[in-house]
């Protein structure tokens, strides 16, 4: 996971939605005046997505097993006019991870592995030493992603696999970025080695485990470990992935050269995507780590608890799943998933027992998930007001600001106003609230600027989504 200033799911939309509930899978309120008006306020932050153009998917929030609010916006396939509805199939992307990090603790469980097991017991061709299956669930093993190495040295046209992938490392032996324990870093190349560990493990193919050791046993019918390219074959009520396509429309991922090529190569690797799902059975899933139901209270427990690095400093991440605390909700476990063509979300909130899952299509998206906890926890705020600061005031905030080792805020002062641009974001200005305090308009976010004992800015703070996520300047 890598610091966004922007964590809204990317999306859009072209055509209407249509709506409808699963009452065969969760008790549905239906006669509550709180309830209406949520529904309301939720479909209406919705639909302002969808006609702006920057929603197209499916939404399914619940609390418990109870569903709240669910609903269908846009289309699943551009050329037959496929609108999306309740059981539409989508490509979940890094959503994927919590499943491949669920099979390593069963597989532990059952006696089969161990965390502390070494990388190099499970595959001693490769070079790394000192990584274990921890290191590998909750992305502290320092090594190097994958996906380049894998592009430079596949064969265009062919299509990798885990196999292929894994005779590359020990072939060309990338060095690790850090020392294993030593920082934390998000590592595609780590979920793709537990899945072919869970194979060595298990004596099984890995989508042969994930659905006997819990698709099946939790009932979700439409999940299944699937590889669109590779495999070959097709899946009824799928949700086809698109791009934007220049002058606001979209078009099918595979319609773009560079982004075809991409997603065909690497098609064939499993553990850190490919598990495709529905919002209905991801609510079976929310629901049955509630219950106990593949695992005891303690182990889930161990599952949603943050990792420590070797300094005894906690890194926010747990087997599979983000950890982290905002207000209103109080503890978050989520995750989200971002591939050409898909941006997805399930986000719990335990201390409300509330579960919300946001599944697209489209991978440009103006939702703002804040909103939508303010309209589940009734929170009412008031939008800031601007105020005019000197423009030599300005200037003492310019410099960059390091957030995380692979993110940065870039703050540039030009023309009397404020700039900040975010690793890999477009840069947009920032307006004043107060002195040392500006605010987005394009995101509900603010930058907060921190002043050492001689009135010196040596940092800011990101707020956003109830998170304060601080910055040291580097220059």
């Amino acid at each position: 996971m890598s610091v966004k200033l922007l964590t809204t799911i990317l999306l859009s939309l072209s055509m209407l939605g249509c709506a409808s509930q699963d009452k065969k899978n969760a008790k549905i309120l239906n006669s509550s005046k709180e309830w209406n008006d949520m529904q309301r306020k939720l479909d209406s932050l919705f639909n302002a997505s969808y006609s702006a153009g920057t929603f197209n998917g499916n939404v399914l929030i619940a609390s418990g097993d109870t569903i709240l609010f669910q609903k269908s916006y846009g289309i699943a396939n551009h050329s037959t006019g496929q609108l999306l509805n309740d059981s539409s199939v989508f490509e979940l992307a890094s959503v994927s991870k919590q499943f491949t990090a669920m099979a390593i603790v069963l597989l532990k469980e059952k006696g089969k592995l161990n965390y502390a097991d070494s990388l190099r017991y499970f595959f001693p061709e490769l070079p790394y030493s000192n990584i274990t299956v921890k290191h590998l669930l909750h992305h502290t093993s320092g090594l190097p992603d994958y996906m380049e190495l894998v592009m430079r040295n596949t064969k265009a046209g062919s299509i990798a696999t885990n196999e292929s992938m894994i005779a590359l490392l020990a072939e060309h032996k990338p060095s690790i970025n850090f020392k294993p324990g030593e920082k934390w870093e998000y590592s595609n190349t780590g979920y793709a080695l537990l899945a072919s560990i869970v194979e060595k493990a298990s004596g099984k193919s890995f989508a042969d485990f994930l659905q006997s050791a819990i698709f099946t046993p939790l009932g979700m019918t439409h999940t299944e470990v699937y590889h669109r390219r590779y495999d070959k074959r097709t899946i009824s009520n799928y949700a086809l992935g698109y791009v934007p396509g220049g002058k606001g429309n979209f078009i099918l991922d595979d319609s773009v050269p560079g982004i075809r090529d991409y997603v065909t190569l690497l098609d064939g690797i499993s553990g850190d995507g490919t598990v495709i799902s529905t919002t209905s059975d991801l609510l079976k899933w929310s629901v049955a780590s509630d219950k106990h139901l593949l695992v005891s209270e303690a182990v889930q427990k161990e599952i949603f608890t943050a990792g420590t690095l070797n300094n005894g400093s906690q890194h926010g991440y747990g087997y599979g799943w983000m950890i982290m605390k905002a207000k209103p909700a109080g503890h978050i476990i989520t995750h989200t998933g971002g591939w050409p063509g898909y941006a997805t979300l399930i986000e719990k909130h335990p201390d409300h027992g509330k579960t919300i899952i946001v599944l697209s299509n489209h991978d440009q998206s103006g939702v703002v998930f804040k909103k939508i906890k303010d309209i589940l926890y009734n929170i009412t705020e008031t939008a800031p007001k601007e105020i005019k600061l000197e423009s030599g005031k300005l200037a003492d905030y310019a410099g960059t600001y390091e957030l995380a080792p692979d993110f940065k805020i870039t703050i540039t002062a030009k023309d009397d106003k404020l700039f900040a641009q975010a690793t890999g974001q477009g840069e947009y200005e920032v307006f004043a609230e107060k002195e040392d305090l500006f605010f987005y308009k394009v995101v509900e976010a603010k930058i907060k600027f921190n002043r050492n004992e001689k009135n010196e800015i040596i940092s800011l703070t990101l707020l956003q989504e109830g998170q304060e996520i601080p910055g040291k300047k580097i220059n």
